[in-house]
C-alpha cells in the first residue's frame, strides 16, 4: 500500500511517521485491494480546544474510498484512534461486499473526474459561486446502500441513481441522526 503522510501548521517527526506507515500498512489485511492511503495532520489553533491534533486518514482502492478524521491530544494518540475508525469501516464494508455476488462487486465504483477544461463555472456575482465541479459516473444503487456508501465517506449526503425507480436521488443526514431521501420525481 502507498502511503503518503503531510502535515499543515505542525511537524510530523520521523519516528510518528514511522508508526504512521506500520499501523496504516496494517490495514491492508482487513481488505485486499487498498492502494493508496492518505494521511494528513494538522493542529487546531485555537486555545480551548484540548484535543489539538487532528489526522485525517484516506483509503482508495478497487473504487472504494473509506475516510475518518479524529481529534487528539497528540499525533501517536490520534493515529490510534483513526486507525481504530478505520478498522470498524473496513470490516463493514467487507461484510457489505461479502454479501453481494462477486459479479456486482467488479462494477466500478463511483469516480470522479475533473471538469472539462475551459468549462465555465456558474458563478453570477449575486451570492456563492461554485469553485469546484465533479462529475461521476452513476451506478444505480438502493437508498440503503447509497445511505452505506455516504457513511463510508464521510459525506454528509449521496447522489446516486435509485435502482428501484431509476431516477436521480439523494440521500442525507438529517439533524436528528436519521438519513433522509429525495427521488426526483417521474
Amino acid at each position: 500500500m502507498e502511503i503518503t503522510v503531510s502535515a499543515r501548521h505542525t511537524e510530523v517527526s520521523s519516528v510518528l511517521r514511522a508508526a504512521v506507515e506500520e499501523k496504516i500498512g496494517r490495514l491492508s489485511r482487513f481488505l485486499e485491494g487498498m492502494d493508496r492511503a492518505d494521511v494528513h495532520f494538522t493542529q487546531e489553533r485555537n486555545p480551548r480546544i484540548a484535543d489539538k491534533e487532528i489526522c485525517e486518514v484516506t483509503l482508495e482502492g478497487h473504487g472504494h474510498h473509506v475516510r475518518c478524521k479524529v481529534h487528539a491530544p497528540d499525533g501517536f494518540v490520534a493515529i490510534d484512534r483513526a486507525v481504530s475508525k478505520l478498522e470498524q469501516q473496513l470490516h463493514k464494508l467487507k461484510s457489505k461486499l461479502k454479501r453481494r455476488n462477486h459479479a456486482a462487486a467488479r462494477v466500478p465504483a463511483m469516480t470522479p473526474t475533473e471538469a472539462a477544461p475551459g468549462a465555465p463555472l456558474i458563478s453570477d456575482g449575486a451570492g456563492p459561486r461554485i469553485v469546484k465541479s465533479k462529475r461521476f459516473a452513476m451506478m444505480p444503487m438502493t437508498p440503503e446502500e447509497a445511505a452505506q456508501r455516504m457513511d463510508l465517506l464521510g459525506h454528509g449526503f449521496f447522489f446516486f441513481t435509485n435502482l428501484d425507480t431509476r431516477r436521480s436521488a439523494v440521500v442525507y443526514r438529517r439533524d436528528d441522526g436519521d438519513v433522509g431521501l429525495i427521488d426526483e420525481d417521474g
